[in-house]
């Protein structure tokens, strides 16, 4: 179908307004189940926060433009886009433009990792060398009196430890050798890539730290090694075509060209936005767990609903609640999770969650989980609540500015009925025990 014509770079395309104005929706929209906000206790007037909350970022050029999509019990409630995709080019923002997501990769990889686990290929506590015999033996750079040394690592890399970020596989630069420094680069794929740092030190001891880096790159490798498939293939045939994820891609095709958001820059004394990449496509053979993968609110909702849901959506069931509880439950004791900001959170099997929300910047409920993409991009998942929030824009640094913080507040200054206390009921958070 046509892509709708675009509005003013300001106009917000909210679904119902979609159907009511033009009588037609994107293809993405099509597929999505769609409701009231007041029909699942939500308040379509409280979303107009939301969206003005949004515009004064972009009415200050802080960002270019964004979409957000809510869905409280599977269902669409809110589904709005902002701004322009491309401000150069004079194109307003639409709901089914696509996003280079980042990090928000690495939840859809380790997916596809515990799919294999739940086809008994590995024990979360095994070592990766049962698939990966190059990474057996490690050592550990540790810093003594006579300077750094290196040690046996106390223990082997296991599966667990590649999907919370706690394997110590990203040492620093300065305390390689020339040639681990060149073994440390990037290949043109994933494979030459893991074969070639089989051979460099850890960091630290596995399960030692938290340390937030290539950890999920191993995790795709191991999709790679157990299943004999590409990562991007079995991603394909074993997610995405299930889902209904028809604009997720490592490549995005030249015929959605038409559809990629630009990238911008914060610069100069008030950080406002500047062209970093214009909409383009192009061709990678790197298939990786660590970022990679293009994608829309309206695809991304897909594979979140199917988190919540236990593993399910439409019929398709990718994985069993027992191992997504697993999944979103805090591995990482009290490590802190630096990268969040404050010590509120705890980290599963890739996802964050909150534990204590006496320390948290975002409003959440206790046990809400997520992550996001070092180009603006987020998304959260309440399962108290009930409520996926997903949160697009492209934008190379946002640490001056709180438009992914406010983005789940505003979403849940929008709840008038919570499902987690009943209908006018109330009652205070209590942490979750991080031991």
């Amino acid at each position: 179908m046509e892509r709708m014509t675009r509005m003013v770079a300001a106009a917000v395309f909210v679904i119902v307004a979609q159907v009511a104005a033009f009588g037609v929706l994107p293809a993405a929209a099509q597929r999505l189940p769609v409701a009231t906000p007041e029909s699942v206790g939500m308040s379509s007037e409280r979303f107009g926060r939301l969206d003005a909350t949004l515009q004064r970022y972009i009415d200050a050029n802080m960002v270019s433009g964004v979409v957000s999509l809510v869905a409280r019990d599977g269902k669409v409630v809110h589904h709005s886009a902002l701004g322009s995709r491309y401000v150069e080019g004079n194109e307003a923002m639409s709901t089914d433009d696509i996003f280079v997501i980042m990090s928000m990769t690495k939840p859809i990889v380790s997916a596809a990792l515990m799919m294999l686990f739940e086809e008994g290929y590995f024990l979360l506590d095994d070592p990766i060398s049962k698939y990966a015999p190059e990474f057996a033996d490690k050592t550990v750079l540790v810093e003594g009196q006579g300077g750094i040394q290196r040690v046996p690592a106390a223990r082997p890399i296991t599966f667990r430890h590649i999907l919370t970020h706690t394997a110590g596989v990203d040492p620093s630069r300065d305390l390689l050798t020339e040639s681990e420094r060149q073994m440390a680069g990037r290949r043109a794929t994933l494979a030459e890539t893991m074969a070639a740092r089989g051979p460099l030190p850890l960091a630290f001891h596995p399960g030692d730290e938290w340390r937030y880096g290539s950890s999920t790159d191993y995790v795709a490798y191991m999709v790679e090694r157990i299943s004999g498939q590409r990562v991007d293939r079995f991603l394909q045939e074993r997610i995405f075509a299930p889902l209904g994820m028809v604009d997720t891609h490592y490549n995005v095709p030249s015929s959605k060209l038409d559809r990629v958001t630009a990238v911008y820059s914060p610069t100069g004394p008030n950080r406002t936005i500047e062209l970093r990449r214009p909409p383009e496509v192009s061709e990678t053979t790197y298939f990786g767990g660590v970022a990679g993968l293009s994608s829309t609110t309206s695809d991304y909702f897909r594979f979140a609903q199917m988190i919540l849901n236990g593993g399910e959506l439409d019929g398709s069931r990718l994985l069993s609640p027992s191992t997504v509880n697993l999944m979103i439950t805090n591995h990482t004791r009290d490590l802190p999770i630096y990268i969040r900001g404050s010590d509120a959170y705890g980290f599963g099997l890739s996802f964050s969650m909150l534990t204590d929300p006496d320390r948290s910047r975002e409003g959440l409920t206790p046990g809400s989980f997520g992550w996001g993409g070092a180009w603006g991009t987020v998304f959260w998942i309440d399962p108290a609540e009930r409520t996926v929030m997903i949160f697009m824009t492209q934008i190379s640094s946002y640490g001056h500015f709180n438009i992914r913080q406010d983005f789940p507040n505003m979403v849940m200054q929008a709840i008038t009925q919570s499902h987690r206390t009943g209908p006018g009921q109330i009652g205070g958070y209590e942490p979750i025990p991080r031991d």
